[in-house]
């Protein structure tokens, strides 16, 4: 049966990638992921993860090291080096162990691929490691004899834990490492388990395999599985070894189709960019996690090398969708579904949520960028079904904004919480820090909702533009009374905003308090926020660009901080929405340019952006942010929402 469905998989798979002729092999180490792992919780290494998996690995970066790949890193609600070297190879022949450190090495990261090639005393090992399954990964051991003579090699390997609440269970060809208290299941198994001895005590363990005849100039080699359960209960007594030759085969045909299918969509890219697009495409992938106890779809976190982003955000979600639907349109359905899976009776959408609902923060939302994330998927996927399931869900999310978050009931909304505190109202804008909120305090709306005492300019040009995606969606859906009403709402709230926010004398958009008039005069992305909605006119648009085109703003080394440069309070490496560049910000901007006909100076701040961001066009990881002024990648590394919209931006080159 598995053999027979993975045929299937390949053949459609191949008609895909057969238009597209794109090749994952072209593409190797777009990310350096040679490491070494010292501490269990030190996760700041870029990793491969695929399928959906909740564990990863790297290359060794030591020659001591070589023989095994580094980890695996076990993710659950935070993120734990299971061990450096868990499964390393030893060989031995005539008695003699081969000292795999002194091997001519070559070790490579394809997309969807980690790959170690060793030569000594006569001897090629190939090291190939793929996921197999949501929870499965498979290493396959060849050795090839150079000499031209026969020869008799025994394999063994060792493996040490940093056992932090672990417990080795050995036996029947199987390792089992069981986390009790987290209720997590680590497995390492042999296709034969009466071939291989393995024993395990406290944090070490070793196995034996048996005695191989080496051919000259033959081959000989083995597989393992490595597995972890979150869920310890989920997993089967024993796993059932696919064939490895067609377990690649699947593999390679998958990553060819994401790329092919990216290409297609935005072809005229060079090389430099190609392997930008690969490696944010990547970072997307190693960042997708499965279905898994409260997790009830598939969902990708913001990163797995930092602690605190082990769950799934909403716009984080809606923007990952965005750019994934170019990659692989089910993964970024289901990125949209797991967070709607908690959306409450009243229509609001949780802020995050984890793989235990008890840490879900139901404190606040995000902004309103749903519709635009579903509407983009059916673009790329063309899934009636998924625009249907979603419509009535995202209608409730938008009516709930209006119901809570206008305290005036002017049509102006404002960003707040649930529970009344300034904290979760500024996380609900997504901009944490935020200069423009420094002087906000909160009001009460009803029993379960608070607004700041301040509108936003960009949460109401994101509900303007969200009516005009839910007309399309009505549309498509052949719900032309709800397109109209819609697009009705849509022209009653434009003028709204521009008498609201827009501010002739400074020729840019502002928050403005409720309570007495002027404007928040604080030059931030949430004044370019209604050139990406398509709300200014020719004038406003022409001011709001010479403010984008201003060196003392935001025309900086790397364009468009989240502060003006010549704000006092601009700090980039510390003020994390006080100055760096965000590239969900960056690309709203460039977006919003290109509508009013602003080509060249787009494509001027772009090319800012891929020539001074830090390791963009290199092997470095995609970071979170980054600083204006140096270049510099800051917070969290292999950033999903970053990597997604270097995908839009990429396409629009």
């Amino acid at each position: 049966m598995y053999r027979k469905a993975l045929s299937i998989l390949i053949l459609l798979i191949a008609t895909i990638s057969s238009q597209t002729q794109a090749q994952r092999n072209q593409f190797p180490d777009v990310l350096d992921l040679r490491t070494t792992a010292l501490k269990p919780r030190a996760i700041e290494a870029s990793v491969f993860s695929d399928l959906g998996a909740w564990h990863a690995y790297a290359l060794p970066a030591r020659a001591n090291d070589y023989g095994s790949f580094t980890g695996p890193l076990l993710m659950d609600m935070d993120g734990k080096w299971l061990g450096n070297d868990f499964c390393k190879l030893h060989l031995t022949e005539n008695g003699k162990q081969i000292d795999l450190s002194k091997a001519k090495a070559e070790l490579h990261y394809y997309p969807g691929l980690l790959e170690q090639k060793l030569e000594i005393d006569g001897l090629s090992v190939l090291m190939e490691l793929i996921f197999v399954s949501q929870r499965e990964a498979m290493v396959r051991t060849s050795i090839t004899d150079l000499s031209g003579n026969h020869r008799k090699v025994i394999p063994a390997y060792s493996g040490k834990t940093f056992n932090r609440g672990g417990e080795i269970e050995a036996g029947n060809g199987k390792l089992d490492m069981q986390f009790r208290k987290e209720r997590q299941l680590f497995r390492l198994q042999f296709p034969d388990n009466k071939k291989w001895t393995i024993i395990g005590e406290d944090s070490s363990w070793f196995a034996v395999g048996p005695e191989m005849d080496l051919e000259k100039n033959g081959t000989i080699g083995w597989s393992r599985l490595e597995a972890f359960y979150p869920d310890a209960s989920k997993a089967p007594a024993a796993a059932s070894f696919p064939d490895f030759d067609i377990a690649l085969a699947a593999n390679k045909q998958r990553w060819d189709a994401y790329l092919g299918r990216y290409f297609a969509a935005a072809p005229g890219l060079d090389m430099p960019e190609k392997r930008l697009a690969v490696k944010a495409i990547v970072t997307l992938i190693t960042n997708w996690r499965s279905a898994s106890k409260d997790l009830l779809h598939d969902g990708v976190f913001p990163s797995v090398n930092y602690q605190g982003f082990y769950g799934v955000w909403s716009w984080d979600s809606w923007k990952q969708a965005v750019g994934l639907a170019l990659v692989a349109p089910t993964i970024a359905q289901d990125n949209i579904r797991c967070m709607f899976d908690y959306q409450d009776s009243a229509g609001m959408v949780p802020d995050c949520i984890y793989s235990d609902r008890s840490e879900n923060n139901l404190r606040d939302t995000k902004p309103p960028l749903a519709a635009w994330g579903v509407l983009e998927v059916y673009k790329q996927s063309r899934d009636p079904k998924f625009l249907e399931e979603m419509y009535d869900k995202l209608v409730r999310y938008h009516r709930w904004w209006y119901a809570n978050r206008d305290h005036n009931k002017n049509g102006l909304c404002e960003f707040g919480s649930t529970d009344g505190t300034r904290i979760a109202a500024a996380w609900e804008s997504g901009m944490d820090n935020a200069v423009r909120f420094d002087s906000a305090v909160m009001l009460q709306n009803n029993a379960s909702a608070w607004s700041l005492n301040q509108e936003s300019v960009d949460l109401n040009a994101y509900l303007y533009r969200e009516k005009l995606y839910l007309s399309e969606i009505a549309t498509f859906l052949n719900r032309k009374k709800d397109a109209a009403r819609w697009k009705r709402e849509a022209t009653a709230l434009k003028p709204l905003i521009n008498k609201a926010f827009y501010d002739a004398a400074n020729g840019f958009y502002y928050d403005k308090r409720m309570d007495k008039p002027g404007f928040i005069t604080v030059d931030g992305p949430e004044g370019w926020i209604p050139l990406w909605a398509g709300i200014c006119d020719k004038q406003q648009a022409a001011a709001v660009q010479r403010k984008i085109s201003d060196a003392n703003i935001f025309n900086t080394t790397i364009p468009l901080p989240t502060l003006s440069a010549s704000h006092p309070a601009f700090d980039p490496l510390k003020g994390y929405w006080r100055g760096p560049v965000w590239l969900d910000q960056f690309n709203y901007a460039i977006d919003g340019l290109k509508q009013y006909a602003y080509n060249d100076l787009a494509k001027q701040l772009v090319n800012k952006l891929l020539q001074n961001g830090e390791g963009l066009l290199g092997n470095a990881p995609i970071c979170e942010n980054y600083h204006p002024l140096t270049g510099k990648g800051l917070n969290a590394r292999n950033f999903s929402w970053s990597s997604a919209h270097l995908l839009l931006l990429l396409k629009s080159r």
